[in-house]
């Protein structure tokens, strides 16, 4: 018990030491020298985020859960290589991208046929899979929660079927809210390549969701862009018509 209390007030210290932002060279310094505080903080604090992205990617949290304890096994074995030329953050995120896009082209060849139905994972317990942080407003009604609940769910739903990489690139950016060169460096590719990735897969995703916004916009507070060009078209003619 004694020896427990220890561990988890060691990496209570430790959370509040490596927080600092000038302190990140001294995680890397504590991962290398083999420090079992420094790897335990480090899975508290980024086993979440790294879950997170990899379930977005594979849409199974079987494969999500095995995938991240492999990145992880990685990380841990190959931390003596980190140069420092990115962050820390972004190498593990590349390590993740790496691992979840091996896994998902394994799934293609072999798993195929014997894809699972399982539902995602329960938001109620796992809100860093939820975009309702940013779609929710922690003051609005319960309709409004619902509301929102709901073109949550479609979003990420309809997120599942965005081709990849863009997928990627769409969860890296607007998710995990990476910057273009953070980007550039997890997934290995120039910028003008991230940016068309990116364009590809927003756009991808707003022609998914138009016919949803479309049929249920109204009753949910949304108006997709092509009603706000009619809307717009329509004001103007009567407008010029009354003159």
């Amino acid at each position: 018990m004694a020896k427990t209390a220890g561990a988890a007030t060691a990496v209570g210290y430790l959370a509040s030491t490596f927080g600092a932002e000038h302190d990140e060279a001294s995680v890397i310094a504590e991962l290398r020298s083999g420090s079992e505080e420094a790897y335990a903080w480090l899975i508290s604090h980024y086993h979440q985020p790294v879950y997170s992205l990899v379930y977005r990617i594979l849409n199974d949290p079987s494969d999500a859960a095995d995938t991240t304890q492999e990145v992880f096994i990685k990380v841990f074995r190959h931390i003596q290589r980190f140069n420092g030329d990115s962050s820390l953050k972004t190498w593990i995120y590349r390590i993740a991208v790496h691992e979840a896009s091996n896994q998902r082209r394994w799934w293609f060849r072999h798993k195929r046929q014997e894809a699972s139905m399982s539902a995602p994972v329960n938001a109620a317990n796992d809100e860093s899979l939820l975009l309702e942080d940013t779609l929710v407003d922690e003051h609005e009604s319960p309709f409004e929660h619902c509301a929102h609940e709901q073109v949550r769910a479609k979003v990420e739903a309809e997120l599942r079927s965005v081709p990849e990489p863009y997928r990627t690139a769409v969860v890296l950016r607007d998710i995990e809210g990476l910057s273009y060169e953070e980007m550039a460096q997890v997934l290995d590719v120039t910028l003008g390549t991230v940016k068309s990735r990116l364009m590809r897969g927003r756009d991808a995703l707003r022609q998914k969701l138009v016919p949803y916004v479309d049929e249920c916009g109204e009753e949910l507070g949304l108006t997709s862009t092509a009603k706000k060009k009619r809307a717009s078209s329509a004001r103007l003619m009567n407008e010029v018509e009354a003159k």
